[in-house]
């Protein structure tokens, strides 16, 4: 069977891109999505984390150890266990989504974002024609949102079901948060709260959030809900992922994978020499 026929579940019901997307379903549930961040390299972190009971991990070519290879091995292993794979990368240059996106990611996020054009660029970047300029030739993206979705299915149905983030974490999109909320296609603005802080003036300290900051958040939520999208942060901790929860973010992060080890090993020794 050519690798371009149309897919079908084992019963007969018609498979799509979007079914296979657990991210992008919850989205469209109106439910909270809780996540895990990878940046050691390695599918056996990858499925660690995706065993774990997330619905999403991102995996980060950005600060992360993660180089193509690494990437490549860690999509379909996520992907694998019924969990959505996020890649973060590094800039916005259009071959960069697409490397990501040929992967068979369920999304794309994009850090440090200053301007509504960049995110217009990006949209076009991640966005078959006539919607955009992406370019399509990948055999690997389909089989990451179930094994019966064709390459022609996928051609068809990722503009519609497949994510594209960006990161609110400069002054500048600050500023124009609710003009590149209205960006069509631009489909959740995700928080970067360090960095944002850093950008800002008021960069989270030992003591916690700044009020500023804490403003700031409030604002971008507020800028994504009036567009009628979704809105993301990466947390401090446990307790303060379950905060952002109860706040209303739609995607929130809640563990890393070697802030997660280290912590666990603390534990374990802390017990052990008590």
């Amino acid at each position: 069977m050519s690798y371009i026929a149309a897919g079908a579940t084992s019963g007969g019901a018609q498979a799509t891109v979007r079914d296979g997307n657990k991210l992008k379903a919850l989205f469209d549930a109106n439910k909270p999505a809780l996540g895990g961040w990878q940046m050691i390299p390695g599918a056996t972190i990858s499925r660690l984390l995706a065993q774990s009971g997330v619905d999403w991990v991102v995996v980060d070519c950005e600060h992360g150890s993660m180089d193509d290879r690494a990437m490549h091995e860690a999509v379909p292993a996520i992907a694998a266990l019924g969990v959505s794979p996020v890649v973060r990368i590094p800039g916005m240059e259009p071959w960069m989504v697409k490397r990501a996106l040929d992967t068979g990611a369920h999304g794309v996020l994009v850090p440090l974002l200053r301007t509504v054009q960049e995110a217009k660029d990006l949209v076009q970047a991640s966005k078959f024609p006539p919607w955009g300029k992406r370019g399509f030739g990948s055999p690997y993206s389909a089989k990451q949102f179930g094994r019966t979705i064709s390459s022609s299915d996928y051609l068809e149905q990722a503009n519609e079901s497949v994510l594209t983030m960006v990161q609110i974490e400069t002054k500048e999109a600050l500023e124009a948060v609710d003009e590149i909320a209205a960006v069509e296609g631009i489909d959740v603005l995700f928080v970067g709260p360090f960095d944002l802080g850093n950008n800002i003036g008021h960069r989270i300290t030992m003591e916690g959030i700044p009020t500023q900051l804490e403003e700031a958040l409030v604002k971008i939520q507020a800028a994504a809900k009036k567009a009628g999208k979704k809105s993301g942060i990466y947390t401090l901790d446990p307790s303060h992922a379950k905060l952002c929860q109860q706040q209303g973010f739609d995607m929130v992060h809640v563990v890393t994978d070697y802030m997660g080890i280290e912590e666990i090993a603390k534990q374990s020794l802390a017990v052990a020499r008590s």
